[in-house]
């Protein structure tokens, strides 16, 4: 049966309308079941109309408490029949009454090598830091600030006088290549978490994504 996926994404889009094409293009294996952001404004949710997905948006200021906002996103996410939950751009920590029914069925991507540089400036983090080599890192989502268990990281040599929009242009690309397949093999069981490790159950783990 078919894998029903919410993304969850607070800006642009562009890795989410790679896993919705992506999956598009798979329907047995999965497909788009919602698209849920926090931000009216989020090029996201025109990108998921475009392709006939559903797109909701939930302002926390409309609701009570942290609690109250994320137990109307999981409503959301269960009337969307959603399995499985992607970060893509989230800008929000995901609290436990969202994050405890997806745990181990919810990922983010983030554009560095974790743990170094978290958070929303990481490119220009790693820039100022003189790295030479920086990345992408997709993780299953826990309480913190991305330091879920680590399922995949692809690696980016910095180029000498590199500019922040020519790396962002190459991480963006190495993103929405290599999104959308761990996801697959997640949905498909061949990656998985057990407490708090990674377990791959085939050998391809996926060394020439990048």
């Amino acid at each position: 049966m078919s894998c029903r996926i919410a993304i969850l994404a607070s800006g642009t889009g562009s890795n989410a309308a790679a896993i919705m094409d992506y999956f598009a293009m798979r329907p047995s294996t999965a497909q788009t079941a919602v698209v849920i952001s926090d931000n009216p404004n989020a090029q996201v949710l025109e990108k998921a109309k475009q392709r006939g997905v559903d797109a909701v948006c939930f302002l926390q200021k409309d609701y009570t408490s942290k609690a109250a906002f994320e137990a109307a996103v999981l409503q959301a996410l269960t009337d969307a029949g959603a399995d499985f939950a992607a970060l893509a751009g989230y800008m929000r920590l995901v609290g436990p009454t969202l994050l405890l029914p997806f745990l181990g069925r919810m990922v983010n991507i983030h554009p560095s090598l974790l743990p170094a540089f978290p958070g929303r400036s990481a490119i220009q983090d790693a820039l100022a830091a003189g790295v030479r080599k920086t990345g992408i890192t997709i993780h299953y989502v826990d309480s913190g600030l991305d330091t879920g268990p680590i399922i995949y990281q692809g690696v980016l040599s910095v180029m000498p006088e590199e500019s922040e929009h020519s790396l962002t242009k190459r991480i963006h690309e190495m993103e929405h290549f290599s999104y959308p397949r761990i996801i697959h093999a997640c949905v498909e069981n061949r990656v998985c978490m057990q407490q708090e490790s990674v377990i791959w159950r085939d050998k391809l783990l996926c060394e020439c994504w990048s």
